[in-house]
């Protein structure tokens, strides 16, 4: 066991003002009181996957006796720094492969109250619960109680191979940071009534990678009855890699860590688990390892769209949106994009043409060559983001459940003087009432009666979904569900109902989708506009 998970073993009985210990049956652990709250950080949630349990799903923490200290966050998830200069970046007091914890902010003397689960962005490489913008005291002053989580990320999440699949007892490999997820609602179903929660009203929440963790969430039926709400912030439905089969342009998971395998210097399992946890980050990087849930038929059965065509997925309230300015801040995502400053209109027009065949006259309709920059950005957030969050509302109302439909359309004067108007995870400073609190190189967000209101107002609304499944907020517009004349919320300097969000778009990218998955060579994800595969013919099923 790793020296942070046997130090906080040894515990110190007793408590003290100021000091409450909380006696769940995972074990007793101690917090800290802070206005009004009582706050417990790196609370271990599962054994540390370390050793022989590296790449194996999480093992249960044994029941504990003495007093745990829960006063600090946990070490960060074993990562790679970020890149320079990135707004994102991020330093942690500790980073580790033993780093399976939880933590939570209670209100005092709370009993039955809904919860929140929040997993964090990072593109499933970064990131962790300790970060400063998930603080989650706004929130429970609300009235909730707040669980934030870390999970295995990269090479040690989502790596799946061969031999790993043959010493499964399911046959299966990969999905381990899901199944970290998995593991902390269970956690938190048996647990957190001791800290004042509700069991039966926990409602999961993420952004980013967390967004699509969420998704995870929904579609693995190894999730069901672990949570009775999800909000969905700036995730994707597109295609990921299948365990054994290439398919939809990718190749098997197993295929993918066969090359990894020998890229990062190895010949078995026992070599790759041999390798200490910071060489393995820094050689999984350099080989240029992609981080990814997989179809493995157990955990994930099937493709995420599938899953929500067939109306398999969670049936549970659901709210999820986007920003305006997704990709302005994620370049580096859109592969083979062309120099825009030496790309021309006509350039710009003869590639769409090329790749989008029929349907080029609609796409220039919505993504004109006048304003090249802006229609590549757009036409990669709407295929990625905006497809996914109308689909998700639809696909909810489908099977009878209530869906909110978002869309973050505000900027600070620092992010538009940068070009990055409502950037990616722009607005989860704001949900979480931490505007105050962002990354260092995070473009500032002034101090103003202003911002602040939004803020207020955001973190109602979260709250408010969280205690009842409906979103609401003090003085500000009533939010209805999306199948009602496609209602939507619009944050902008303050919440304004709106409904329709860029009409006509959503059927153009279903169009688009549809194909590609009926080719069924074709990934669907960000490739959209000038570096989109040519549009695959149309067939019976997506006429």
């Amino acid at each position: 066991m790793a020296a942070w998970s046997a130090a906080l073993i040894c515990g110190i009985p007793g408590s003290a003002p100021g000091q409450p210990v909380v006696r769940a049956p995972a074990g007793p652990v101690r917090g800290v009181e802070a206005d009004g709250q009582n706050v417990f950080k790196g609370i271990p949630y599962a054994l540390p996957p370390i050793g022989a349990q590296r790449w194996k799903p999480p093992a249960a923490m044994p029941a504990w006796s003495a007093v745990r200290d829960a006063t600090r966050f946990g070490p960060a998830c074993q990562q790679a720094p970020y890149p320079a200069g990135s707004i994102y970046a991020e330093t942690y007091a500790a980073m580790r492969e033993d780093c399976l914890s939880l933590n939570i902010w209670a209100p005092r003397n709370a009993k039955k109250r809904p919860v929140l689960v929040w997993i964090h962005g990072g593109n499933l490489v970064r990131g962790a619960s300790s970060q400063p913008m998930f603080d989650g005291a706004a929130l429970a002053r609300r009235g909730i109680i707040v669980v934030s989580i870390n999970y295995r990320l990269g090479i040690f999440g989502y790596f799946a191979h061969r031999e790993l699949s043959a010493e499964s007892p399911d046959g299966v490999s990969g999905n381990y940071g899901l199944l970290d997820q998995i593991a902390a609602l269970r956690w938190v179903k048996a647990n957190i009534a001791s800290f004042g929660g509700d069991a039966g009203k926990v409602t999961i929440a993420g952004e980013s990678a967390g967004g699509l963790a969420i998704l995870h969430l929904l579609a693995a039926p190894q999730a069901r009855g672990l949570f009775a709400r999800a909000i969905v912030q700036s995730a994707s439905l597109m295609n990921i890699p299948e365990l054994k089969t290439d398919r939809f342009g990718l190749p098997s998971a197993e295929a993918t860590g066969d090359r990894l395998t020998v890229a990062m210097g190895a010949r078995s399992l026992a070599d790759l688990r041999a390798i200490d946890a910071p060489t393995l980050v820094a050689r999984a990087t350099q080989a240029r390892f992609a981080s990814t849930a997989i179809v493995d038929g157990k955990t994930l059965t099937r493709q995420l769209i599938d899953t929500f065509d067939a109306g398999e997925q969670a049936r549970v309230p659901l709210m999820t949106g986007f920003t305006a300015g997704e990709i302005r801040t994620m370049r580096s995502i859109l592969p083979g994009l062309p120099d825009i400053a030496k790309f021309d209109a006509g350039q710009y027009e003869t590639a769409i043409r090329r790749n989008y065949g029929e349907l080029a006259d609609a796409f220039l309709q919505f993504y004109p060559a006048s304003d090249i920059e802006g229609s590549i950005f757009a036409a990669s957030r709407d295929l990625f983001f905006g497809w996914t969050s109308q689909r998700l509302v639809r696909s909810q109302a489908a099977i009878g459940q209530p869906a909110y439909l978002y869309f973050f359309d505000h900027g600070t004067p620092a992010a538009d003087q940068a070009g990055i108007h409502a950037f990616h995870a722009s607005e989860v400073p704001y949900m979480f009432g931490t505007i105050d609190r962002v990354s260092a190189l995070w473009p500032a967000i002034p101090d103003t009666p202003g911002e602040r209101a939004l803020s207020t107002a955001m973190v109602d609304y979260w709250a408010s979904f969280v205690k009842s499944g409906s979103p609401g907020a003090q003085r500000q517009p009533a939010w209805p569900a999306h199948n009602k004349r496609a209602a939507y919320m619009r944050f902008a300097g303050a919440p304004q109902l709106a409904a329709d969000l860029f009409p006509g778009q959503y059927a153009l990218h279903e169009q688009v989708i549809c194909r590609r998955r009926a080719a069924g060579n074709v990934p669907w994800n960000w490739n959209a506009g000038v570096i989109a595969p040519p549009l695959a013919p149309a067939t019976e099923k997506c006429r």
